[in-house]
């Protein structure tokens, strides 16, 4: 099985190296200024001359938004706008232009309706001071050093890493591996090199591939499974909050920039916003590192594992959790678990939306109407079950997977309360705990009803 797979290694640069990068990531930011400047100032003129009624024939002419298009403006133009241009490698260039290209075509593609999700907006100026370093290399000498601690990359040379890059080396020399590009970027005041893979993975099985999971995110515990096991969260954000308000109140008695008055950041200033940055991406990190963790677990001893679709943006406006829930990281439990359980030979069932995983008694499959976010403990006053409410939620998502076998459906299943759940009055198919009841009666409300999401969900 061939995929597209990420290695990334921090740097260990010189004072002379680093310079070289930051010449490399400036000239990324010029092209795409320029090249945006010249998009925009294309775009008011034909506005301009529409309203002063000019013909569409006889605007001014319009130019390509495609890669192509803005780098042959570039090589153009840029013995003019950079004549500097032949220090640094044309990757360099390419990666500015590239980046505007592709939020040009976002942006365009969001408002005909052809890109989903949130709407995308122009692009942006990059500043000096806000934008993140970054250059990518696609062509050129790109490769790992025999002795695995150096790598080679056009126009830098010879970097030295912090760790051994063992792992790609290997897949690179039994030709299981082709590095497609490789990018260079700061992150928390670390240089870091990302190598883009395309990586011919073999077949794996789960270690137990006829074992299903359900899987029930939350703030008390990170993740509650259906076979009891409660993951801990570790709240690397809270832990470290006291520190943060001590480095942030630091960063406030500095002289920091001011566009207003073109005051320029001092040096106590500087180095007290990066070590504030240095403090987030540590957090930053830890959460990463535990998340990554969890989900390989998952994903290498269970054959089918079954999440919740949750409206994460939604329960973010909860201004009492939202830094909880953020801290946690629900959606990227979801993202890693997609490719991994692939990765494994398993499968990942996702469970709708408004799966009323939490209302539904995981033993007779009775529906409450309501239940509030206080209530931990389920009971149900059908069968009188007692059970705790993030653990009942995941027997009834591993309970689904045992439906969508039945019903053949898709990856996305379990359609349940997507309007205010009403029970209709008894239950019609009592079964034991642990199984799946065909049709779910009771937990379909009746249609034809208005939408109710005032009930954010966060278990």
């Amino acid at each position: 099985m061939k995929t597209i797979q990420a290695y990334r290694y921090a740097l260990d640069l010189t004072p002379v190296q680093e310079r070289a990068v930051l010449a490399h990531a400036g000239a990324a930011r010029v092209a795409h200024n320029w090249a945006l400047a010249r998009v925009v100032a294309v775009m008011s003129q034909r506005a301009a001359e529409r309203s002063y009624g000019v013909a569409e024939a006889d605007l001014t002419p319009a130019i390509g938004w495609s890669l192509p298009a803005l780098r042959k403006a570039w090589n153009a133009a840029k013995d003019e706008v950079a004549p500097w241009w032949r220090e640094c490698s044309k990757e360099a260039f390419n990666t500015g232009l590239d980046a505007l290209a592709r939020g040009l075509r976002n942006w365009s593609d969001s408002r005909t309706g052809e890109r989903a999700g949130r709407p995308v907006g122009f692009p942006r100026f990059k500043s000096r001071r806000r934008s993140t370093p970054s250059v990518r290399f696609t062509t050129g000498t790109i490769r790992v050093e025999p002795g695995r601690k150096h790598v080679v990359l056009p126009r830098l040379g010879r970097l030295k890493l912090h760790e051994s890059a063992r792992k790609l080396a290997r897949r690179v020399d039994n030709g299981t591996a082709r590095i497609v590009s490789a990018t260079v970027r700061r992150d928390g005041g670390r240089w870091q090199v990302a190598f883009c893979v395309e990586v011919d993975r073999a077949n794996r099985a789960p270690a137990c591939p006829g074992s299903v999971v359900g899987v029930d995110v939350g703030i008390t515990h990170l993740a509650v499974l259906s076979t009891g096991e409660l993951v801990d969260n570790p709240r690397h954000l809270a832990a470290a909050q006291a520190r943060l308000r001590q480095l942030g109140r630091a960063v406030s008695r500095k002289i920091g920039p001011d566009r207003r008055t073109g005051q320029r950041p001092s040096q106590r200033w500087a180095r007290a916003s990066a070590r504030l940055g240095r403090a987030h991406a540590r957090v930053s990190n830890l959460r990463r590192d535990g998340l990554h963790k969890l989900t390989t677990r998952l994903a290498r001893t269970h054959g089918t594992v079954v999440v919740e679709d949750l409206n994460v943006a939604g329960m973010l406006r909860n201004r009492r959790l939202a830094r909880h829930i953020a801290d946690a990281g629900f959606a990227e439990v979801r993202r890693q678990l997609a490719y991994k359980t692939e990765w494994n030979g398993g499968r990942l069932v996702t469970a709708d939306r408004w799966f009323p995983s939490s209302k539904t008694c995981s033993g007779c499959g009775a529906v409450k109407a309501k239940l509030v976010l206080s209530e931990r403990t389920y009971t149900c006053t059908t069968c009188g079950m007692t059970l705790d409410r993030d653990l009942n939620a995941a027997r009834n998502l591993a309970a689904l997977a045992a439906e969508v076998d039945t019903a053949g459906s898709g990856p996305v299943a379990g359609r349940g309360a997507d309007r205010k759940t009403r029970v209709r009055g008894q239950v019609a198919t009592k079964r034991q705990p642990g199984t799946a009841t065909a049709g779910q009666t009771g937990t379909v409300p009746p249609q034809g009803r208005t939408t109710d999401h005032t009930l954010t969900r966060a278990h």
